[in-house]
């Protein structure tokens, strides 16, 4: 069926049987809108043009970033970088402050700059005048480089706060710097939270930025930032 056959099929002529033209009744079509009705049904019915062949191609989907370390780390591997402390049976735990239980692993990505974040709910220290037992969550965060701290190690490295007499202030400051000399991370920032005694709680903050790289100029606007909108203390 031609266009303008399949138009007016569809919405019907002008003329009656005897060719006589009729007024068109309310909601009927006429000729200059079936016209236009069967160029658009001709436009549809047509297949659509090819792209000029001018050499020029249309553009690809990009293809997907390839995953960098995709096919996992292996047991030997991790071991031989340092990592001991995982998996062990024979787990000790230290009974005063010793560093030298941390341990780290290869970045895989040292190229991306990402942040990895420690909480650790349940840090223990003493007062180095009374002897009573302090409390407090520790947020650890920091930009790795090279290497990354093992996660049980750090387990083990703050229990061995447990009996270690120390201010507040000092504690969050030698966790700072023991992981700076760990692993030389390109920012790292330390907060304690802990709760009160004698009714004031101390919340001791600490950052690092790597010197003459960009983290070095954000931990100095970090730290004159920080806790600009202090959260609401009750009890803790």
């Amino acid at each position: 069926m031609k266009p303008m056959e399949m138009a007016e099929a569809l919405f019907g002529g002008e003329g009656n049987a005897d060719g006589v033209e009729e007024m068109a009744p309310e909601g009927s079509v006429d000729s200059s809108a079936l016209a236009a009705i069967a160029a658009h049904l001709k436009r549809s019915a047509e297949p659509a043009e090819e792209p000029a062949k001018s050499g020029a191609q249309a553009p690809s989907a990009p293809e997907a970033p390839c995953a960098v370390g995709a096919s996992g780390r292996d047991e030997e591997e991790t071991r031989a970088g340092g990592v001991t402390h995982l998996g062990s049976q024979g787990t000790q735990y230290p009974t005063d402050y010793d560093p030298s239980v941390l341990e780290t692993f290869e970045n895989k990505h040292p190229g991306n700059d990402y942040f990895v974040k420690f909480n650790c709910p349940e840090f223990t220290s003493l007062c180095p005048i009374t002897g009573q037992p302090d409390f407090a969550t520790i947020y650890i965060s920091y930009v790795p480089g090279e290497r990354m701290v093992e996660s049980k190690s750090l387990k083990l490295y703050l229990f061995s706060f447990r009996n270690h007499g120390d201010f507040h202030e000092d504690c969050m400051n030698i966790i700072m710097k023991d992981l700076i000399a760990l692993m030389d991370p390109k920012y790292i920032e330390v907060w304690g939270k802990f709760t009160p005694r004698g009714g004031i709680s101390i919340d001791p903050y600490c950052n690092y930025g790597r010197a003459g790289t960009p983290w070095e100029k954000v931990a100095w606007e970090r730290l004159t930032q920080h806790d600009m909108y202090p959260e609401k203390v009750d009890n803790r």
